[in-house]
Order: C-alpha cells, then sequence, then structure tokens
C-alpha cells in the first residue's frame, strides 16, 4: 500500500469522522439539522432529569451534553448513535459516589465528574488493548435482567419526588415499604403535579411518538406550576441556574479515592459499553456502516473525560436518544453537532427559563423512559425458551432489589462466567447415526430414524478440547463405548466442532485411545481440522491411530469401514472351511 494511502487509511481509523466527511451529501444538511433539533429537544430536558438519578445538580446535566457529543462525533464509528447521560449507569454512579461522600454536597458533585474522568480513562484503556470482546461478559438474559431491575429500582427512587415527599436510603424493599407508610404524608399539589406529567410523558409517547415528550412536559409543567403558584402550594423547583459556559476543573487525583471509585467506574464501563455497542449494532443493521468495537471503546474514553473536566458527569451510548435521531432522519454525526450547538446556546442564554421547572415533572419524565426501557415479555418469552437462562436473569433482578445494582450485576456476571466455565468443560458429545436416503450424520436422540450400523459407534465431540474438558469428554465416550448394542469394534470420531485441542487433553486422549484399543477397538477420526490434526500428530496420536484413518468426511470414515468389514469377512470365510472340513469341488 503506498504511503500516503496507508496514512489516509490510519487517520481514517483513529478520527473516523475523516471517512464520511469528504463524502457528505448537501441533501443530507437538512434531515441532520432537524434531527439535531430533535435529539436537543430531548437531551435538555432529559438530562436535568437524569442528573437527579446521579444525584447532582440539574445544571451538571446541561454540562454533560455538549463535550460529548462533539468528542464522538469525532471519534465514533457508528454514524448515529447519540452519547449522553443514561439511566443504568447513572445510578451505578450515584451508588458508587454515595459510598464515600454525601449526596447533594461539593464533595459529591466534584467526585461525580472524577468518576466520569476515571470511566473515560478506563474506556481508552481498553480501547488501546483492543478489548472490544469484554460485551460478551454480559449476556442478554443478564442485562435484560440487569434493567428490570434497574427499573424497579430507579421508580422507586423517584417515587417520593413524584409525590412530594421525603426519601430514604435501602434496597427496594425498604424504599417501598418507606413510601407506602408515608404516603398520608404526601401534599395534593405535588402528587397532582407529577401524575399529570407523567399521564402526559406516557401519551405523547403512545399517540405522538414523534413529538419531544419531556420538551414538552417540562414547559407545560414549569407554566402551570407557574401559573398557580405551585411553589407556594409545596412543589419543590429547580431554582436558581447558573448561567454560561462551566470552567474547566481538574479531577480529584488521591490514590485512596480513585481506588474506592475504580470498581464503580469497571462496572459502568462493563454495562455502558454493551448498551452503547447494541445501540451502535442495530443503528448500523438499519442504516449500513461498520462498527468497530475496539474504536467505540476509544471514542466514549474522551466523551467522559471532557465531560468530567467539564463538570458533567459519565455519559454513555444511548439507544433510546439514537432511536429519536433516526426516526427524526439523521444521517450522520452531524445531527450530534447540530444538538451540541444548540445545547450550547441553551447553556449561554435559556438557563433562567428553567428555574421554575418542578422536581415532580422531573420524576415524571425520569419513570417514563424507565417504563419505556422495561421489557417484561421478553423474560416471559426466555421462560418457555430457557429456564436456566430465565434463571439467570431471575438473579440479577433478585439481585438488585435485595443487594444493590452494583450487586446485582456482579453476581450476573459471576453466576454467567461460572456458567460459561460449566458449558465449556462439559462438551456434550453424541452418538450419531446416518438419515435414510441421506448421507447426512445426526445425534440419534434428536432423530430416532437415523440408522447406526452394528460394530461401529459414530461419536460426535462437542466442544473443545482442553485440560478442563477432556475429563468429561474422556467419561461420556467410555459411557457410550459401554452402553452401545451390539458393542462396537469400531468408533469413529466427528472431531468437526473441534477448534482446539492442547497438551493435556492430546495426553488423555491418546490414553484413552490405547486403553479401547487393548479392548480389540479401532479407532478413526473424521473432520479433523488442520491446525487440530498438526497437534495430534506432535502428541503421537496420528501413529497410535494410523494416517490412513483420518477421513474429510464422516460417510468416507463410514465406507471405509463398511469395506473392512467385507473383507474381514471374506479372510475369514476360508479358514471356517477349513476348520470344518469342507472343501470346493
Amino acid at each position: 500500500m503506498p504511503i500516503k494511502a496507508r496514512s489516509a487509511s490510519t487517520a481514517e481509523r483513529l478520527m473516523p469522522v475523516l471517512s464520511w466527511l469528504p463524502g457528505y451529501r448537501h441533501d443530507w444538511l437538512l434531515p441532520d439539522i432537524l434531527a439535531g433539533l430533535a435529539v436537543w429537544a430531548v437531551m435538555v430536558p432529559e438530562s436535568m432529569a437524569y442528573a437527579g438519578i446521579v444525584g447532582v445538580p440539574p445544571i451538571m446535566g446541561l454540562y454533560t451534553i455538549v463535550p460529548p457529543l462533539i468528542a464522538y462525533a469525532l471519534l465514533g464509528t457508528s454514524r448515529l448513535l447519540v452519547v449522553g447521560p443514561d439511566t443504568a449507569t447513572g445510578l451505578i454512579s450515584a451508588l458508587t459516589v454515595g459510598a464515600i461522600a454525601v449526596q447533594g454536597s461539593a464533595d459529591f458533585n466534584a467526585l461525580t465528574s472524577t468518576l466520569a474522568i476515571l470511566i473515560g480513562a478506563f474506556f481508552l484503556l481498553f480501547g488501546a488493548l483492543r478489548m472490544g470482546w469484554v460485551a460478551a461478559f454480559i449476556p442478554t438474559p443478564v442485562m435484560r435482567g440487569f434493567i428490570e431491575g434497574l427499573v424497579c429500582v430507579t421508580i422507586i427512587g423517584q417515587v417520593p419526588h413524584l409525590l412530594g415527599i421525603n426519601g430514604t436510603s435501602g434496597n427496594f424493599f425498604t424504599k417501598l415499604w418507606f413510601a407506602l407508610r408515608h404516603l398520608p404524608d404526601a401534599t395534593l399539589f405535588p402528587v397532582v403535579a407529577g401524575l399529570l406529567s407523567l399521564i402526559a410523558m406516557l401519551s405523547l409517547r403512545r399517540l405522538a411518538p414523534r413529538i419531544p415528550a419531556a420538551l414538552v412536559v417540562a414547559i407545560m409543567a414549569t407554566i402551570l406550576v407557574g401559573l398557580f403558584d405551585g411553589e407556594a402550594a409545596g412543589v419543590s423547583v429547580v431554582g436558581q441556574l447558573p448561567s454560561g459556559l462551566p470552567h474547566l476543573a481538574l479531577p480529584n487525583l488521591n490514590l485512596a479515592v480513585l481506588q474506592e471509585l475504580a470498581p464503580g467506574a469497571l462496572a459502568i464501563v462493563l454495562v455502558g459499553y454493551a448498551e452503547a455497542l447494541g445501540g451502535a449494532k442495530a443503528a448500523a443493521m438499519q442504516t449500513g456502516g461498520d462498527i468497530d468495537p475496539n474504536q467505540e471503546l476509544v471514542a466514549h474514553g474522551p466523551a467522559n473525560i471532557l465531560s468530567g473536566l467539564f463538570g458533567g458527569f459519565l455519559v454513555v451510548g444511548s439507544l433510546s436518544k439514537t432511536s429519536i435521531a433516526m426516526a427524526a432522519g439523521a444521517r450522520t454525526q452531524l445531527a450530534n453537532l447540530v444538538a451540541a450547538v444548540f445545547c450550547f446556546l441553551t447553556l449561554v442564554l435559556l438557563t433562567p427559563l428553567f428555574r421554575g421547572m418542578p422536581h415532580p415533572a422531573f420524576a415524571a419524565i425520569v419513570i417514563a423512559a424507565m417504563l419505556h426501557l422495561s421489557r417484561p415479555g421478553y423474560l416471559r418469552d426466555l421462560l418457555a425458551r430457557s429456564r436456566w437462562e430465565f434463571s439467570l436473569a431471575a438473579i440479577v433482578v433478585a439481585g438488585e432489589l435485595t443487594l444493590g445494582v452494583l450487586q446485582g450485576i456482579a453476581l450476573g456476571v459471576a453466576v454467567s462466567l461460572l456458567m460459561l466455565i460449566y458449558l465449556t468443560s462439559h462438551p456434550q458429545g453424541a452418538v450419531l447415526g446416518q438419515l435414510p436416503g441421506e448421507e447426512a450424520y445426526r445425534d440419534v436422540r434428536r432423530h430416532p430414524e437415523a440408522i447406526t450400523f452394528p460394530g461401529l459407534l459414530i461419536w460426535r465431540v462437542g466442544g473443545e478440547l482442553f485440560f478442563a474438558s477432556i475429563g468429561h469428554y474422556d467419561e461420556r465416550l467410555k459411557a457410550a463405548v459401554a452402553t452401545h448394542r451390539p458393542p462396537p469394534k469400531h468408533v469413529l470420531l466427528d472431531a468437526d466442532s473441534v477448534d482446539f485441542i492442547d497438551t493435556s487433553a492430546c495426553d488423555a486422549l491418546l490414553n484413552s485411545i490405547k486403553e479401547l484399543q487393548s479392548q480389540g477397538i479401532t479407532f478413526a477420526f473424521a473432520r479433523v481440522r488442520d491446525e487440530v490434526r498438526e497437534r495430534m500428530r506432535l502428541g503421537g496420536l496420528e501413529a497410535v491411530v494410523g494416517s490412513s484413518n483420518f477421513y474429510e468426511r464422516v460417510t468416507d470414515g463410514v465406507r471405509a469401514w463398511q469395506q473392512q468389514e467385507r473383507l474381514d469377512v471374506q479372510s475369514a470365510a476360508p479358514r471356517d472351511q477349513g476348520r470344518l472340513g469342507l472343501s470346493k469341488e
């Protein structure tokens, strides 16, 4: 590749905006501007509302918008993904910082920004190490269970704001019991404001999904509370917000503090990246384009670091906000840059308008967002499809409701890893038979019509052969030999699913084959991959089995055995005649 072309390719990889900006079409400009306005209309009220989940003042929600949008637009590989505040990771942030600082204090706000910077550093580190595969460690049932549990925890946390009563700390059930006990303390006007806001949010999302429901509800609630003097009637409002741009602030780099923040930061990176990558891939499936998981990690790094440096909190890619951009006709990341410009103007010119915005309306926006995330039908379908995966999701939900959000997701990931270890160490081999009239061979348990051959056992290896799986595999193979009727004289191993065999497995398999050979059973292999066969050769397996007993297809191995059987019968016939004193005339 020429040096110029290679340098251009490297530049596009590091700065993906260069891959689409030179080819930008004029007819994309208006859709991108309109989509940017739609994203702005949603992000301003939602970011202020989500600041309540994070436990910081609403103004920090506005500080969180602009720098991340610009950073991701330049560095992200998705042309449509929108990054911003998020409910799932926001609650983890609140819990992480809340363990070392009092919510509402200046220290809490500063540490929340420090956490965002630490999260950005982890994103950059994982991207540099090309660890885009980490999202695979949160399987879909765990993620869905996490979201369903989070919906419950977040909603119960917003109920006091909705009802105008004080909240409490503790797990889901503690907060639920507290809210029920203090229902008589609820003030009428905040309850009415909150419930009307929630009804309006849900109705607009259902009846007019293209309308920015959060912005409409925030404006209408502010107007109504002002008209009816709701603040005097007990409705809590935002109050005076500072105008202008935030000042660049250096983070708290105390090593002890960073160590306390690190576990929560890692959890946020894992959960947030899984959510962001899912959103990016969903957008790419509908509009085209390639997603680089490692570059997505890199892009989220500066987005979070800049947010923290300018007084904001963490951000991740949001599927819900991305869906809004897509529905509004966005074509490229220019839509996010347009949204960033309008959010910048909002900070400079419009913050005085938010002074009378009621907290019950914020609570309604958050609750509506959480209800939109919930998919109880998925859990019902999961129960019908896989009981153990449903149990995995249920464990996560139960863990979140009783132990806490961080503990719930940690429990889910831990159980998933244990399940992964169990499945990889317990390969499910199977006895194969030939489908009538075909050359295909299938598991006889699932295909009773499959034909087996007396004296021949065709055994399919169910997965990788390595130190953790070979013991179970050896037991299953010997059990199949012992129970096969009539007893097999020949075993054909179908190794199509084996991509890897290590030294331990090779040695153990060699010993098993020698043991069965001593009992008069011969062996052959079919569909062995080149890399696996080379390891078998180096380990002495090929020499013991015989290089001529490796076949490209199962059918070839069966035919070779049948031919050998015929030869054995023919060679045995003269010997039998001689023993009986017979001769041909």
